[in-house]
């Protein structure tokens, strides 16, 4: 059985930041599920018996190296979509996270040709469409 697809998935999002309005985003590659060359903020599914916050801190960790310093919640979104065919249902929970900019690593280069800091005037292009609808409800 996969999650999101034979039943529904949960899982977190989020938006790194430094603190200054400066944001850490990643672009994916080709070993990422969708949406390759697309540019995201972060996040990903819960694992059997994790806490929201203990699988926010992982994967802060699994992908920029970081430890959260603090968090904002920004609330959560049902997510309804269709990848190759097959529809797919999430629960996300949305976090705004700062960490220490001088920790922040590319922690995924198998899953990110590249990161780099953003402002919300200058974010990068294309940008990941759930991270669109996200910016929607709340904007940097």
């Amino acid at each position: 059985m996969k999650k999101g697809i034979d039943y529904i998935g949960v899982s977190v999002a989020f938006r790194c930041h430094d603190g200054k309005g400066n944001y850490v985003m990643h672009r994916r590659n080709v070993n990422c599920r969708d949406e390759h060359g697309c540019w995201d903020f972060g996040g990903g599914g819960l694992k059997f018996g994790e806490t929201i916050a203990d699988g926010l801190s992982r994967e802060v960790k699994e992908e920029y190296g970081a430890d959260i310093v603090s968090l904002e919640s920004l609330g959560h979104r049902e997510v309804f979509r269709e990848h190759d065919g097959v529809s797919t249902h999430w629960i996300s929970f949305a976090f705004k996270v700062l960490v220490d900019p001088e920790q922040v690593v590319n922690n995924e280069p198998d899953k990110h040709d590249e990161i780099g800091w953003f402002t919300a005037d200058s974010l990068p292009t294309p940008l990941h469409s759930q991270l669109l609808k996200n910016l929607k409800i709340n904007p940097l």
